[in-house]
């Protein structure tokens, strides 16, 4: 076996327990009650949103009906109304969907951008502290940069159509990706540095099969973070870059001068509905990770 594979495997695998001879063989007892702690807890996630969502169903039809005038009910219309509105209306549900499929594509693609752009720049500040000091200033000073200040710009210098809307989804999640790939690289432990100095591996070897390995979880976490960021990030675009294909933030606006509140709230729960399938997404791959990384 190579000096590498030694050094990705000492990397990687758990360390072996102090008194391997008093392990005892799981029975069957032990592990059908594992599996009834799993089932619970999937059980757990699944019902535990439902339950919250049905309560936020409750009060909004209660607020709606019994706490607004009915003069003022166009304000909050009731679940169902928006049901009906927005959704079983196919016209309206046609406008929506097509809107929602425009600011989807500037989300991905943004979001796509600002993972490679901020695991690299994370990747280069861990290696080099001269970067790190250069560039780590600039990143924090852009997510003190109130965006909606700074999007006009980008209209005057980039054009207002697709390219300008990818720019501002870059730059909304980016700094949640390097922090959290610039703490995941430091937090290796100190240990297996030595082990890899030991084997006298080079800094490719050691970024490749320690460092990276290490840094996954943080990695992962902060694209988590970021995939509600990009959603922001297009929406907040369509507000301000009108040409091209009508994104969802647009709707939005329009919904709101015409005070169409059922569409607006149509609007406003798809947005959140990509925001949370990235979610998920990215959280399923992250579990699956772990779980091929850390088998038992």
């Amino acid at each position: 076996m190579s000096a590498a594979s030694d050094l990705a495997s000492a990397a990687t695998e758990p360390s072996a327990p102090a008194s391997p001879e008093r392990r005892k063989a799981p029975t069957p007892a032990s592990v059908g009650a594992t599996h009834g702690q799993v089932r619970r807890r999937s059980l757990a996630r699944i019902l535990a949103p439902v339950v919250v969502f049905a309560l936020v169903l409750g009060l909004w039809t209660y607020a709606s009906d019994h706490l607004i005038d009915p003069g003022s009910r166009f304000l909050l219309p009731p679940p169902l109304t928006v049901l009906k509105v927005g959704v079983l209306d196919s016209h309206n549900l046609g406008e929506i969907l097509s809107a929602l499929w425009t600011t989807t594509r500037v989300a991905l693609t943004g979001l796509v951008i600002s993972m490679i752009v901020g695991v690299a720049l994370g990747i280069l500040m861990s290696q080099a502290r001269w970067v790190e000091y250069s560039v780590y200033p600039y990143a924090v000073a852009l997510q003190t940069i109130p965006i909606l200040a700074v999007v006009p710009l980008f209209g005057f210098w980039f054009g207002f159509d697709f390219q300008s809307r990818v720019i501002v989804c870059v730059l909304v999640p980016l700094f949640p990706i390097i922090t959290n790939t610039l703490f995941g690289m430091k937090s290796v432990e100190p240990g297996l540095h030595d082990l890899f100095s030991l084997y006298a591996a080079n800094r490719f070897k050691r970024l490749l099969f320690l460092q990276l390995p290490a840094a996954l979880p943080a990695i992962l976490t902060g694209f988590r973070i970021s995939a509600g960021l990009a959603v922001i990030g297009a929406i907040i675009a369509d507000f301000f870059f009108r040409q091209g294909d009508p994104g969802i933030g647009r709707l939005i606006d329009v919904y709101r001068q015409n005070l169409q509140t059922e569409q607006l709230l149509t609007c406003l729960l798809m947005s959140s509905l990509v925001g949370l399938v990235l979610f998920w997404g990215l959280d399923l791959l992250e579990t699956r990770i772990v779980r091929r990384r850390n088998p038992r």
